[in-house]
């Protein structure tokens, strides 16, 4: 336990970086497995009420891989990936949306207001916030999609207004056909769009490691043009290529930068923030 004398110092470190971050904007994508721990899940959403209240803007995307795997198999379907990427037939579809939107959304709005009343649950649908694609050109029944475009008015609209708006990884194109869009890439999209000043990716992992299989190997900081390296070493694979690579494409746009955590240590979001050593991999441009 921490005497009184050690919490006035953590306070006391951690107020240069309070200072650095009021009014800036964070995206963060919360997924994987600290999704099914409800103990880990309070804590996460704790701290993002705790930078919500030290003044900065924090918007939230969701996936739901764990739960979504859990729901398909009660159904007898086979959860299918491609390049780390889930590949959605019709009943996939359909599954997805009913967990993502009713379920996980719902579920975490619950959480958040159980002590603020700050968060909004949204899915890229709503006030066409995300216009869809599909990933895949050539697999007209493949329901992947892909983020076309981002409409900042309904996000910008809860920001202004000292809201928390909470977004599942789920829109529709033009014509209304509902698309599955990997969290990682919707979050980098909104980022972009919102020239954010973080855009936090919640793992599995530690972050990017030069050896996946020795949590030692972490690499701390990364550019560009290392990131590429280690993708064309086959080192970045897997579900780390799209969180890569949307980090990448958010550094390209103005995105200060990038973090790829361990989103099952406690308050990884406060030691990322908030502290000059961090716990994940920090990528810039």
């Amino acid at each position: 336990m921490l005497n009184n004398f050690q919490y006035v110092q953590v306070l006391s470190d951690m107020l240069p970086f309070i200072q650095r971050f009021y009014g800036s904007t964070i995206v963060i994508k919360y997924g994987g497995s600290a999704m099914k721990d409800p103990d880990l899940k309070s804590k996460i959403i704790e701290d993002i009420l705790f930078l919500y209240h030290i003044g900065i803007k924090v918007v939230v995307v969701h996936g739901g891989g764990p739960i979504i795997n859990y729901w398909l198999k009660q159904m007898n379907i086979e959860p299918k990936f491609c390049n780390g990427v889930r590949v959605t037939d019709k009943k996939t579809m359909e599954l997805v949306e009913m967990v993502l939107v009713g379920k996980v959304n719902k579920d975490l709005i619950a959480l958040f207001n159980r002590s603020s009343n700050r968060a909004v649950g949204l899915s890229g649908k709503d006030a066409n916030l995300i216009t869809a694609s599909g990933l895949f050109a050539d697999q007209p029944n493949n329901y992947t999609g892909r983020v076309q475009q981002i409409n900042l008015d309904i996000i910008l609209f809860l920001l202004s207004h000292g809201y928390i708006p909470v977004i599942a990884s789920v829109a529709s194109d033009e014509n209304g056909q509902t698309y599955n869009i990997n969290a990682d890439s919707v979050a980098g999209s909104i980022a972009e769009y919102l020239n954010a000043d973080k855009l936090i990716l919640l793992t599995d992992t530690p972050g990017i490691m030069s050896n996946v299989n020795n949590t030692s190997t972490l690499i701390k900081h990364l550019n560009i043009k290392q990131l590429e390296h280690l993708k064309n070493q086959q080192i970045i694979v897997g579900g780390m290529i799209p969180k890569v690579d949307c980090c990448i494409k958010a550094l390209k746009k103005n995105v200060i930068s990038a973090h790829i955590i361990n989103g099952n240590i406690k308050h990884a979001l406060l030691l990322e923030i908030l502290t000059s050593s961090g716990i994940g991999s920090k990528l810039v441009a």
